[in-house]
């Protein structure tokens, strides 16, 4: 895996790149120190599988930093990290694109295995004690079917998914629940609803309802899965 982490506290920086390296000897780690060496980097080299910004860090300008990275590259999946954020810092960046938030107090093994993860489609937030930083717009609500994106982009029929997504659209094609979808693949409602999300933008659909119906109609799930 390729990696771009931009963070300003330096042991922590160095242990982390040498905890991934020797865990994962395939992996290539560009480091950076400051929101203005992290877009430098970028620039110079696009092709990442994962941006880490660390919210706190110079130059990062609250959530400004991380806009700025995800206008000029939009094809990059890019995860904020801090010691210390507000749970409105990550709701407000999940719904601007975010792929995740790492806590800084995660262990390395569990650092990795979410930076696996989000690299292979999934959005990982904390569980546990860290629930808080789930972001309440995506709290359970009465009905399942509310407006997925408000700024959702136009695509094509040769529209791709991620693995996780294609499972959860299947789940919807069949009429299933969040909760019910959650269960099914193990997953918390929460984030099954970012999955949704992710669908209905790409789709350009209005809601999960919508998403089913295109999915359906432009074959992308096969009538032996529904």
């Amino acid at each position: 895996m390729k990696l771009l982490i931009a963070d300003d506290h330096t042991l922590f920086r160095d242990a982390l790149v040498q905890y991934i390296e020797r865990s994962n000897p395939s992996s290539y780690v560009t480091l950076a120190k400051d929101f203005y060496e992290a877009l430098s980097k970028l620039e110079n080299d696009p092709h990442q599988d994962l941006v880490i910004l660390d919210l706190k860090m110079p130059g990062m300008n609250g959530l400004g930093g991380f806009e700025v990275v995800r206008d000029k590259f939009p094809n990059n999946r890019v995860a904020l990290m801090s010691g210390v954020a507000e749970s409105e810092d990550i709701e407000k960046a999940l719904n601007m694109g975010a792929v995740g938030y790492f806590p800084k107090t995660l262990s390395g093994k569990a650092l990795l295995i979410a930076i696996q993860n989000v690299i292979n489609g999934e959005i990982f937030i904390p569980k546990g004690e860290k629930a808080q930083f789930m972001p309440s717009y995506y709290a359970d609500s009465t009905s399942d079917d509310k407006k997925c994106d408000d700024n959702a982009v136009k695509t094509n029929n040769s529209v791709t998914f991620t693995p996780r997504e294609r499972e959860v659209l299947s789940y919807l094609v069949k009429g299933a629940s969040n909760k019910e979808i959650a269960r099914a693949l193990d997953l918390q409602v929460v984030t099954v609803k970012l999955h949704i999300r992710g669908v209905c933008r790409k789709l350009n659909a209005n809601n999960r309802t919508q998403a089913a119906l295109m999915a359906k109609e432009m074959g992308i799930i096969p009538a032996s899965d529904t």
